[in-house]
């Protein structure tokens, strides 16, 4: 029986922690900022303290033992237990704070410019925006709430839709004012179109399938400028360099205020969307049902089905 010196120390249960959640030591030395030796060391002097292996080496990897699972399931336990009770130290005299995790586009024109009702509303409820160009990775980001584009089907989260994928092209006035109507796919590809580049696994829709939805007997030319950034895109198209592709409601503000022109006669929509997102594991704090109940009201004049 281990005695209370003969414990690994905490941090070396962090290290083993993530490396079994990650299943690869340079993995976990990248969330841990570490070496992939250190990480390599710890584990390995946990298995010499405790006379097991934790740990089976596989080729490009490694794989948990029984001992590793039972380890990994007690570990993760106790240390969440801890992480929890001191977070409730830490904030006993300071407001709640909720963690959201989204990408730059529904961060940066759907909810920061709302967010000032929000802490209107709740004036001691703090938020932190988690925001990502890439997909995100719900097991590494600890968020409170998720706001995430897909399908909705998140393995262990539960999800709820709250938009819809509605997609059209949009310019700028001043591009309109110089050409002819564009009443046709054809009209529509004969103007330079601007692209967002896609990460592998990442859903958005894309201008082939834009044509393809609308029945188009051509396909769409190859654009003039390629960006890895939507925020970038857009500004690209506010100042009349293209046409993008818009996300309704993201770019709402934008049309309102006249800045953007949607043409709506080559809408499409599909059966993906935002969805919010939250974990099965964990009961939702007050600030979180909170923002969740918020972030819905500010929905009410877009309907979440097409």
């Amino acid at each position: 029986m281990l005695e209370r010196d003969d414990l690994p120390p905490l941090q070396s249960l962090v290290v083993f922690e993530a490396s079994a959640r990650l299943l690869s030591f340079t993995a976990a030395a990248k969330e841990l900022n570490m070496t992939q030796p250190a990480v390599s060391q710890q584990i390995r002097s946990i298995e010499t303290a405790l006379g097991v292996k934790l740990f089976a080496r596989i080729y490009r990897g490694v794989m948990l033992t029984d001992e590793g699972h039972s380890l990994l399931k007690t570990t993760q336990k106790h240390l969440k237990e801890l992480r929890d009770a001191l977070q409730k130290l830490q904030q006993k005299n300071r407001h709640p704070r909720i963690n959201v995790a989204t990408d730059f586009a529904f961060a940066a024109f759907r909810l920061m410019p709302r967010l000032p009702e929000f802490r209107k509303q709740y004036p001691n409820i703090d938020i932190r925006i988690q925001a990502s160009q890439s997909e995100v990775d719900l097991a590494s980001t600890q968020a409170d709430v998720a706001i995430l584009f897909g399908d909705g089907q998140y393995q262990g989260y539960r999800s709820e839709r709250l938009l819809a994928e509605r997609v059209y092209p949009v310019c700028s006035p001043k591009l309109l004012a110089n050409i002819p109507p564009i009443d046709s796919m054809q009209a529509l590809s004969s103007l330079p179109l601007l692209k967002l580049n896609l990460e592998a696994g990442q859903q958005w829709m894309d201008w082939a399938r834009v044509f393809r939805l609308n029945d188009a007997n051509t396909t769409p030319p190859e654009p003039v400028m390629e960006f890895d950034n939507y925020t970038l895109l857009v500004q690209a198209v506010i100042s009349g360099q293209g046409v993008g592709l818009g996300w309704s409601p993201l770019l709402d503000d934008f049309i309102k205020s006249g800045v953007l022109v949607p043409l709506e006669d080559f809408a499409v929509t599909s059966e993906h969307g935002y969805y919010m997102v939250t974990s099965n594991q964990q009961a939702l704090s007050d600030p979180a049902i909170a923002f969740l109940q918020w972030i819905v009201s500010t929905n009410d004049k877009h309907p979440i089905t097409p």
